[in-house]
């Protein structure tokens, strides 16, 4: 219902969550401004905040316009996922349906839909057809955050918009964010004494990517939304990685004919960061499954040849991007008992991803995989995926591959975004799986398209081949930023573990930061449905720490955050059937943390320990194994050594 509130015809709309703890309000005021408010347990979290689009050669539509009566609606369902933090997924919320009408000519429409949960907020804009605007040039969207208090932010600031979003998150008060800087999603913000948000997007499609920056001239702890700019598309395909893709003149971002609908413009709100890990809002704003039959999607583990750098041991030929080095890590997954093995960069022809090279012998390596149990999964350039995947991807359905990983997109704009899903789709009708490397952040489209299992998007192990900033603490930030909206391929696993004085970047056998046991942890506290263990095999066989990573499932029926603080530490457990598996970490500061058992509900439990050793600090290679009998009345002590971490496995007695 839409309530007046003065004469000059200003008025409000609000919606609330089912708990009636978050609410979101729209109000247009005397002019006409369009703009809204979010409160969380009655305190403002973002105070008013305008709303419009600027289209070409018009005028703001987002001014000048009074409230039509609006429509309600809720909903409170479950559903289940191939794959994700939690299963089934519950999606109870509000609804508010908003219609506006520019008071004078040309009178053009807009719609606002909006949704409440108990974890958040979300709205998007829905320009529907009419005669007064019959094609939709979008050159700017107008909508504000503007943080209701003095706040600290946890940015990813990025050069441009042509980025693989592979930078450190920082910590900067709200006021001291550099103007005009651009700021990737999601942005984590802490409101002293209200509440922790995070500010994303949801259901990208047939538009641009979403980012933020401090506009300069407003308010402290103003936000507001840019897009990533329309490019030409045919010069993008043509240009090498690190060349900038030209934007097309004008300054268009999203072109279309209405009616057109913007992604979901996401506020998750909670009183603790770590709950903002257990959410699943994101995906909730997405559509349901476009894939019927999901039975082929399977969650699971890879070995993986590239960050090595093909290492092998042992044997009488020398590793490299061939049929011997493939097969060796083929027969070290089936070992393990991983599922897949990824054979990445290098292995087809150039410009042609249905030919391999010479060296290797395609045919001979699958049917060696095939009669060890262990399927394949296909590094290719997007560049080559636009142009051949149409005779590719049948190809390699035939082949018996199971699932591509896709690289080098580095965009976002309204082309690239429709690269994505067309390539999901045609994966789809072919059975392939999909993770997307040189990647956007998570939009939670895997809920539409469950083959896509995992992305890239974060700056992971792979840095530590040429770079030291894969460290813990960068390690320990990442959970309550760039997971918060889906999951990670960040590769873990490194086991030549080294002290910081010890550590030289390396391409081949890369050393890793931190302890042996932080690396076995990040199999829990990262989320990712597809493992990709980054070492060579002769790291992890017989070696402690290992048999955890071989156990622990890529896939969650339930999350609990347990205690954490931003970048700092964190604690998680997460559920699969009967077990619990628990992941600690922390930074560079060492930490003795009590951990309540409760989580693990009726019955006894034996609980196997993988540890940082007395003295990993020194020897970060060290851990210990231990088991002990629990239940969920006690607690654990976990001591964990500098860049340290503990990983607990909890069987069902």
């Amino acid at each position: 219902m839409v309530s007046c509130l003065a004469a000059t015809g200003a008025a409000a709309v609000s919606v609330k969550s089912p708990d009636g703890r978050v609410e979101l309000v729209f109000s247009t005021d005397a002019s006409g401004q369009l703009a809204y408010r979010v409160l969380y347990r009655g305190k403002p979290v973002i105070a008013e905040s305008q709303l419009g689009l600027d289209l070409e050669g018009q005028k703001t539509l987002g001014a000048g316009l009074r409230m039509l009566p609006a429509e309600r609606n809720s909903a409170d369902e479950t559903y289940r996922v191939v794959a994700g933090k939690s299963n089934p997924v519950r999606n109870r919320f509000n609804a508010l349906g908003l219609r506006l009408e520019e008071t004078g000519e040309p009178r053009r429409r807009l719609m606002l839909e909006a949704r409440a949960y108990d974890d958040g907020v979300a709205f998007c804009y829905v320009t529907p057809g009419q005669e007064a605007l019959k094609e939709f040039r979008l050159v700017r969207e107008r909508t504000q955050f503007q943080l209701a208090r003095d706040s600290v932010l946890y940015p990813l600031f990025l050069k441009s918009f042509q980025t693989s979003y592979e930078n450190e998150f920082t910590k900067v008060a709200a006021a001291e964010v550099p103007p005009n800087q651009l700021i990737g999603l999601p942005l984590l913000v802490q409101i002293p004494g209200a509440a922790w948000l995070a500010i994303t997007e949801a259901d990208l499609e047939n538009y641009a990517g979403m980012y933020l920056v401090n506009p300069g001239g407003g308010a402290p702890g103003l936000l507001e939304a840019r897009l990533a700019p329309q490019v030409d598309a045919e010069a993008a395909l043509a240009a090498p990685r690190g060349q900038p893709a030209p934007a097309l003149p004008g300054g268009l971002c999203v072109t279309g004919t209405p009616p057109v609908r913007s992604p979901w413009r996401v506020i998750m709100v909670a009183d603790q960061p770590g709950r903002l890990i257990e959410s699943n809002l994101v995906i909730n704003l997405n559509p349901p499954s476009a894939v019927a039959d999901t039975s082929w999607i399977r969650p699971g583990k890879a070995a993986w040849d590239w960050w090595s750098g093909q290492v092998v041991t042992g044997v009488n030929f020398e590793g490299g991007m061939n049929t011997a080095t493939m097969k060796y890590y083929i027969d070290f997954a089936a070992r393990a008992g991983l599922a897949y093995m990824l054979i990445d960069a290098g292995w087809s022809a150039r410009d042609d991803i249905t030919r391999a090279i010479p060296a290797i012998d395609m045919p001979d390596i699958l049917r060696h995989a095939e009669a060890k149990k262990v399927k394949i999964w296909l590094w290719l350039n997007w560049r080559d995926v636009r142009r051949q995947m149409d005779q590719a991807f049948p190809l390699y359905q035939k082949w018996g591959v199971v699932g591509v990983k896709i690289d080098y997109m580095d965009r976002d704009d309204q082309w690239m975004v429709e690269f994505y899903h067309s390539a999901l789709q045609k994966a789809a009708e072919h059975r392939l799986m999909v993770d997307f490397h040189g990647a956007y952040k998570p939009d939670g489209m895997r809920r539409t398209w469950p083959n896509f299992v995992t992305q890239e998007g974060v700056l992971g192990l792979e840095y530590l081949k040429w770079s030291d900033r894969a460290t813990p603490d960068h390690n320990v930030m990442l959970p309550f930023t760039r997971m918060l909206v889906g999951p990670m391929d960040y590769t873990p696993g490194g086991f030549d573990n080294v002290t910081r004085a010890e550590f030289k970047p390396r391409r081949k056998a890369p050393m890793t930061l931190g302890t042996r046991a932080h690396q076995v942890a990040l199999f829990v506290v990262f989320e990712s449905s597809m493992q990709v263990l980054a070492d060579h095999p002769a790291a992890y066989e017989g070696q402690a720490g290992f048999d955890f990573i071989r156990a622990a499932p890529t896939t969650w029926d339930e999350t609990r955050v347990l205690n954490g603080e931003v970048g700092g530490y964190v604690t998680i457990a997460r559920r699969k059937g009967g077990e619990w598996y628990l992941g600690s970490i922390t930074g560079w500061t060492p930490r003795e943390l009590q951990v309540p058992l409760g989580f693990l509900g009726k019955g006894r439990f034996t609980a196997e320990i993988y540890a940082d050793a007395p003295d990993a600090a020194e020897n970060p290679k060290k851990l210990t194994v231990e088991k002990k009998a629990v239940d969920s009345s006690g607690r654990l002590q976990l001591k964990l050594a500098a860049g340290g971490g503990c990983a607990i496995r909890f069987l069902p007695e």
